[in-house]
């Protein structure tokens, strides 16, 4: 594992979801649910800088390596993962939801993986929609784990509407990253 700055921001995005999910699960005896709800934003809002800031400093200072391009999508996955199941909990997002988000990223991962093992993984590289997709959940998340107003702006409402945009985007993606492979499918039989 190359040891450098970027890298270590996606391990440190890592190690922050089990604090994340820790608070989300605190005894509300303990802590109130607004202050709890605006820990969890601030926590997810820091792992999402920390995504951007990865990326950053790795093109900028050339510190890419094989290991944070393979690592950096897992910590993605896994905060969004998280996030989306504390909010199933909590009640704030459907269980379907939560179902196509994560099984789009199980089967786009998935497809992937086989895509790089016969050598053609530039076949289905991200596309835009996808990063409009990734964009739009790392709007909702924080909206909706912070439930509450802010300035008049009904954060729980606009989260919700976003997030069922998210899934939608998240199923076309997929389509599209599919419909890319399929020649490669049957060109593998």
């Amino acid at each position: 594992m190359p040891n450098n700055l970027a890298n270590w921001l996606t391990w440190l995005r890592i190690s922050l979801i089990p604090l994340f999910v820790g608070i989300c699960y605190f005894e509300k005896s303990w802590v109130s649910a607004a202050n709890q709800n605006l820990v969890a934003t601030i926590i997810f809002i820091a792992a999402a800088v920390t995504d951007w800031l990865d990326g950053y400093i790795a093109r900028k200072y050339n510190q890419t390596s094989a290991f944070g391009a393979f690592l950096d999508p897992v910590a993605d996955k896994l905060m969004v993962a998280a996030a989306l199941i504390v909010l199933l909990h909590l009640g704030r997002v459907d269980g379907i939801i939560v179902l196509i988000i994560i099984g789009r990223e199980i089967t786009i991962s998935a497809l992937r993986e086989w895509m790089a093992q016969i050598g053609k993984s530039k076949s289905i590289a991200v596309s835009f929609l996808g990063k409009v997709k990734t964009a739009t959940q790392m709007v909702a998340i924080p909206m909706l784990l912070y439930h509450d107003s802010i300035g008049g702006f009904d954060m729980r409402l606009i989260g919700t509407m976003l997030i069922y945009v998210a899934a939608a985007l998240t199923l076309i993606s997929m389509f599209y990253y599919l419909k890319a492979a399929l020649p490669l499918m049957w060109e593998a039989k």
